[in-house]
């Protein structure tokens, strides 16, 4: 299951936007409204919780500076990556899109897909307010 955020313009640098989201302190204030939980737990993981959502562990899995980082679920029972791009505009502008990639079944993926649609289109529009 593949889905895709819209894209997003940031008013940041593409690196400035990068170097904050290496942090994942940082995904905290991306979170939506029905954050249930969010907890650090190492240098390159966190957990999160939506409400009526089970828990997900995310993890950094790579960083291409400053055009790319990619975070994968830490778990094998849910499989994904969450891929943020990032283009630069202009020295102070740059834009961002978020990439779901996903294996689960269809019964799952069906289930799933209005959530998260919205979870990643959550994420790419609080960017602008990190």
């Amino acid at each position: 299951m593949n889905l895709q955020s819209t894209k997003v313009t940031v008013q940041k640098s593409a690196q400035e936007l990068f170097d904050l989201l290496s942090d994942v302190k940082n995904f905290e204030k991306l979170m939506p409204d029905n954050i249930a939980k969010f907890e650090v737990i190492g240098a390159d993981a966190f957990i999160f919780g939506l409400k009526g959502m089970p828990e997900i562990k995310l993890k950094m899995k790579e960083k291409v500076a400053p055009s790319k980082i990619t975070l994968g679920a830490a778990s094998d029972k849910l499989p994904f990556t969450l891929v943020t791009n990032i283009d630069s505009v202009s020295e102070t502008t740059s834009e961002v899109k978020l990439d779901f990639e996903g294996d689960f079944n269809p019964m799952m993926a069906m289930m799933i897909k209005g959530p998260i649609g919205k979870f990643i289109e959550t994420l790419a529009n609080n960017m602008g307010e990190l």
